[in-house]
């Protein structure tokens, strides 16, 4: 009687704010992709459909189960030890999949696996092992500060050789997310952001210069997309081609847009990579000012939504993966939007929950799905059934 007492009381606390918002947002998607693969293949829209009913059923499932017990044992060292295993052999000749110069994909059949999208979730989970045992104090113990860093570092390098500069750069969004939460410390916080803009300036002047070291530390499409990024002008109909066919499209958007499949830029197949990387500037060629801030209030909602889940958690471990999460999703919306207006360079980070693929979309529907295992077991944790 008590364990099903238990469990309507863990249904009745599923937050139905970010299942409704998660409905929103794959609307959107579905609409955007449709818009973005329209005169080119129609299939998309129906394996985007697919990805989500898998999504879905994937989060259901993982709520039947106390996410606490990932904070026990060794599990979790076992699977960061196969995430690693598998983002360095996707580097390796013949078993990796090469895209534009990165080899990021396992394919298997008709399906590609990213293993740098499992790494993202892994490290949330493990990260937030180590932060929960220390109960925040971390900064005292160079033990742990080791352990966080060689937990962080080791993903961050091999995924940065592969080479994938966006989801390196999510991971250490993550990173900061979880030290923040963990109490970091304002001055080592400011002393990352220096040290951060130290290398940022010296990449930047070695550029200006244009330095033979430069060519050393950095490989050909990643000083391509500096130069983009200073200067789209510069090769308007080569790497700056991207960019500025993206600020045409969300400019003529005005403010209601052009309409549902009437978007120039997107039907002209204008917009390069219109489903995945810059399917924000389709949406808001189509649906203009008032569209694309009802996308951005959407993903507000989200953020806020777990941040209220992290502020109720009464168990340390829930809290750090809720930040961890918050931390994934604000780097990569931000980092996405941003990219495609020519506010940040582009680093080919889909826009989460709304771009097409399905490991990447797995992997957010799980990260959400820890999100709402957290909030209806934090308020059971604290009755006695």
């Amino acid at each position: 009687m008590r364990t099903i007492q238990k469990k309507r009381f863990l249904i009745l606390n599923i937050d139905p704010f970010i299942i409704i918002v998660l409905l929103v947002l794959a609307a959107i998607s579905i609409v955007a992709i449709s818009s973005a693969t329209y005169t080119d293949d129609p299939t998309y829209v129906n394996k985007q459909i697919v990805w989500y009913v898998v999504g879905f059923l994937c989060m259901s499932i993982f709520l039947l189960f106390d996410y606490k017990i990932l904070s026990q044992g060794r599990f979790l060292y076992i699977l960061f030890g196969f995430s690693l295993l598998l983002n360095i052999l996707v580097m390796v000749p013949g078993l990796g999949v090469e895209v534009n110069g990165a080899q990021l994909w396992f394919r298997i059949g008709g399906f590609q696996f990213q293993p740098s999208e499992m790494m993202k979730l892994v490290l949330i989970l493990i990260l937030a092992k180590v932060l929960a045992k220390k109960k925040g104090n971390t900064w005292s113990d160079l033990s742990s500060l080791g352990r966080i860093s060689l937990l962080f570092g080791v993903p961050f390098l091999i995924i940065l050789a592969q080479p994938d500069l966006g989801t390196s750069l999510i991971l250490f969004g993550i990173l900061l997310s979880m030290l923040l939460v963990g109490g970091l410390n304002w001055k080592w916080f400011l002393a990352g952001l220096f040290v951060i803009g130290s290398i940022a300036g010296s990449v930047l002047l070695l550029y200006v210069t244009d330095s033979p070291l430069l060519h050393v530390i950095l490989r050909p499409h990643q000083i391509e997309r500096i130069q983009i990024f200073i200067d789209p002008a510069s090769d308007p109909s080569g790497a700056g081609y991207q960019s500025t066919q993206a600020k045409i499209a969300i400019g003529s958007g005005m403010l209601k847009g052009k309409g549902f499949h009437q978007g120039t830029q997107a039907q002209g197949n204008w917009i390069p990579e219109p489903h995945n990387d810059f399917i924000f500037a389709v949406y808001a060629e189509e649906f203009g000012f008032i569209g694309a801030s009802i996308l951005i209030c959407a993903y507000l909602f989200l953020i806020y939504r777990m941040l209220v889940v992290a502020l109720r958690s009464n168990h340390l471990f829930g809290t750090y993966i809720v930040a961890g999460v918050m931390g994934m999703f604000v780097f990569q919306i931000y980092q996405n939007i941003g990219m495609t207006i020519g506010l940040m360079p582009i680093t080919g980070i889909p826009l989460p929950l709304i771009s097409y693929g399905g490991s990447s979309l797995l992997t957010q529907m799980l990260a959400i799905g820890f999100v709402i295992n957290v909030g209806m077991r934090s308020q059971t944790d604290a009755l006695s059934f």
